[in-house]
């Protein structure tokens, strides 16, 4: 599953990378629709890079623990807009302190990413979205002293508002659902993965 994370970083990175470059070609803020110029109350388009703060919550399959947990991490993503429609990909990775222990078993998820498509419908600097795609993370398994991770991959699905609050500056709030899928951990003797919800805020910084 490294293949797996390193490949999604990467496009991530490169949907960064690509993204600034547009952004060079054509000034400060790409070329939008008519009379928009820059992030405002009515531009969405552009590269953006951000921080948030959240809380997750969630199960492990064919177990009885429960991890939940704050999660704090960083978002860099691209918009596109038509008139008041908006479309996008955005990527992220997650520190979560996520983790349970119940009889002889701890579980906890010590990080997770997402790349994901977002759709959304702008009425003038409040965005209202959608969004889904590709997730990953890592799953801990500890009992009786002995320690098995493995890194998944998975989906998710959410969505969410965010607000222009000044020029550059925007304030986001939005729910993830993630489902990071089942492998078999050979000191629980049965196949466990992670589903959990997540809610948090966070502030984007347009290019």
């Amino acid at each position: 599953m490294s293949r797996l994370v390193w490949g999604a970083l990467a496009l991530i990175a490169t949907g960064w990378t690509t993204s600034a470059r547009a952004a060079d070609l054509y000034g400060s803020r790409p070329p939008l629709t008519v009379n928009q110029t820059q992030f405002g109350p009515d531009s969405w388009a552009g590269p953006y890079l951000g921080g948030n703060l959240g809380y997750a919550w969630g199960s492990v399959a064919n177990n009885p623990t429960k991890p939940s947990g704050f999660v704090g991490g960083v978002q860099a993503g691209y918009n596109w807009q038509n008139g008041p429609w908006v479309f996008g990909l955005e990527g992220d990775i997650q520190a979560t302190g996520a983790e349970e222990t119940f009889a002889p078993w701890k579980f906890s998820n010590p990080w997770f990413g997402t790349v994901r498509g977002r759709a959304g419908y702008a009425f003038n600097n409040i965005l209202f979205f959608g969004t889904g795609g590709l997730a990953f993370g890592e799953l801990r398994a500890t009992t009786f002293g002995l320690t098995e991770s493995h890194t998944n991959a998975g989906w998710t699905l959410g969505a969410g508002a965010e607000v222009g609050l000044a020029p550059n500056w925007s304030a986001k709030i939005e729910y993830l659902y993630v489902d990071l899928a089942n492998s078999n951990f050979v000191i629980t003797g049965a196949s466990n993965g992670y589903r959990f919800g997540l809610i948090r805020a966070g502030v984007n910084y347009h290019f």
